[in-house]
């Protein structure tokens, strides 16, 4: 059965996507709000996960138009802080022996209808205003370094953008993901 939201409450957030949209038309040159509105409405699974990335602290937001679609990223100065102390995937949670988190990244981003972000995706979003200068988000990891027990993450520290990679398993405070959804 798919997610739905009640009325006010897809009102609430199509006024606060509306609010960032204005607020923030650096980011979407050429787009126009009603167009975004009309898809959004036509596909109310999307908007349910729209609304777990805001109600997460995502503060998703129009960032590419792509071949008839409307691609939101989690626009937070720092990462979700609904999405953060989590581990990579079910598989790293499941090779810990203690201390585990509560959940990971990747089953969460799948939870809420939407996806990791990938390195280019973060790049591009560092294009819009630095994020992450006090945070690290776990990023789309590439199948062969998560094979061998990793994944990676970015920040931006120094006046630049880091991709690093640490174990699969580890979580941090200050270490959540960012998501992307096509509409």
């Amino acid at each position: 059965m798919p997610k739905k939201l009640k009325a006010n409450e897809r009102d609430e957030l199509l006024g606060a996507l509306r609010g960032r949209f204005d607020n923030n038309m650096h980011r979407h040159q050429g787009l126009k709000w009603d167009a975004v509105q009309a898809k959004l409405v036509a596909h109310p699974d999307k908007l349910w996960s729209l609304y777990e990335m805001e109600r997460t602290g995502g503060e998703p937001d129009v960032l590419a138009h792509d071949n008839g679609e409307y691609v939101f990223f989690d626009c937070s100065a720092e990462s979700p802080k609904g999405r953060r102390s989590v581990c990579y995937d079910r598989a790293a949670l499941e090779s810990r022996k203690e201390h585990l988190p509560e959940n990971t990244a990747i089953d969460m981003a799948a939870e809420m209808g939407i996806e990791l972000l990938s390195e280019a995706q973060y790049r591009e979003l560092q294009k819009f205003g630095i994020v992450d200068a006090k945070t690290s988000s776990w990023i789309k990891t590439p199948a062969d370094i998560r094979k061998l027990g990793g994944a990676i993450f970015a920040d931006f520290r120094y006046g630049h953008i880091f991709i690093y990679h640490n174990g699969a398993s580890s979580y941090y405070a200050v270490r959540g993901f960012r998501g992307a959804l096509k509409v």
